[in-house]
């Protein structure tokens, strides 16, 4: 085969049997950092880039079977193996939804509904229980509702009021506490971090986040949280931010090629995928755009489009394969008018299946394992 494109070429023994391996490269962004700031507008540009989407080993997007209820703005969540798609809206209303999805069947199933109707809320996982924070029932308007869905039992429970009515906030874990990050509290869009302990069932106040924004989305590599574009006051960010929560600190990292909101990001294999989102508020598509973040060295790699542009999605991992779900692909005006999707698609990245390790977490990869034995 002839290619224009840089190759590598290695004999692997994957199992007993030798496998003879053409990889071609991939071409990696190196975010600007001149142009860093209040907001972090990268100097790329977003559309006319020339990007070369990686070859083989994975990096492929699969049809899966439709969510039942198509909305947007909805969040998700994955316990054993299981994802839970809570909440959302469409138009001007908010939905109690909760369904749950098998990746190993491809098949749904209706659960409890959640008592506080919402969508723009963000949730997260402690101890195989799922916390619903925030969100809006109305266009604008904010929420400081928190409720604790538990699988196993199909039932929730009302929890600890945020201190502040929060929508389009994105919240993460780290060693069993929650940090609500950003978001829109009814009035502004604001840069507070909160974070809440289910065990006490209390909230505190952290450090706030440099760049207020809300409509980010947020992902956890190595105990350290990543906030992700968004929507700041008129214009809509690439910024990168780091926060520690053990020092309770944050780091300016390298801009995302594309700015964008109502984005969703999901870690694998200690990247981070930056999927879909929206440009121009108010008006215009979603986008179809993925990019992948390197935490480790602070750069971002074009990977393959979705299928489907959309933004207001959610998006969750399972085994080291990447989930998207649900959204909407156009908006018309200040509020939601558009095509609501139900539609799920699969990423694999490349070099999937990662090697498992006793802990659960993915650290290293099947094929590369023979020359690489971590990345």
């Amino acid at each position: 085969m002839n290619s224009v494109l840089p190759t590598e070429t290695k004999v692997l023994k994957v199992g007993e049997i030798p496998v003879d391996v053409v990889k071609t490269s991939s071409i990696t962004i190196i975010a600007d950092k001149m142009g860093k700031g209040k907001g972090g507008e990268s100097k790329q540009p977003d559309e006319n880039a020339f990007f070369m989407a990686p070859q083989a080993e994975g990096g492929e997007w699969v049809k899966k079977a439709d969510m039942p209820t198509a909305m947007s703005t909805l969040s998700s969540s994955v316990i054993n193996g299981k994802i839970y798609a809570i909440g959302g809206s469409d138009n001007n209303r908010g939905f109690s939804t909760v369904e749950e999805y098998n990746p190993v069947t491809d098949k749904w199933t209706k659960k409890e509904d959640m008592p506080t109707a919402r969508g723009t809320l963000s949730t997260a996982v402690v101890n195989g229980k799922i916390y619903a924070i925030g969100g809006s029932q109305v266009w604008f308007g904010s929420l400081p509702t928190v409720e604790e869905y538990d699988p196993a039992a199909d039932k929730w429970t009302k929890k600890a009021n945020m201190p502040t009515a929060i929508s389009t906030l994105s919240a993460s874990v780290v060693n069993g506490k929650i940090y609500a990050i950003g978001g829109w509290d009814g009035n502004t869009v604001i840069s507070t971090v909160k974070e809440y302990d289910p065990v006490t069932d209390k909230w505190t106040k952290k450090t706030d986040m440099p760049t207020a924004r809300c409509m980010l989305s947020s992902s956890v590599i190595n105990g350290k949280i990543y906030a992700i574009g968004g929507r700041i006051i008129g214009a809509t960010c690439s910024a990168v931010e780091e926060y520690d929560p053990a020092t309770d600190t944050w780091k300016q990292k390298a801009d995302m090629p594309t700015r964008r909101f109502w984005l969703s990001t999901s870690a694998a294999n200690g990247k981070i995928y930056a999927a879909g989102g929206s440009q121009v508020f108010g008006q215009g598509n979603g986008l179809s755009i993925v990019e992948e973040y390197d935490p480790a060295t602070d750069t971002w790699t074009k990977k393959p489009d979705m299928p489907t542009a959309r933004f207001g999605l959610t998006s969750c991992v399972v085994n080291g394969k990447i989930y998207a779900i649900g959204g909407v692909e156009t908006w018309t005006g200040p509020v939601l008018v558009g095509n609501f999707l139900s539609t799920v698609e699969e990423y694999t990245p490349e070099g999937w299946p990662f090697a498992v390790s006793s802990s659960g977490k993915l650290p290293t990869t099947w094929g590369k394992v023979r020359t690489t034995l971590s990345r």
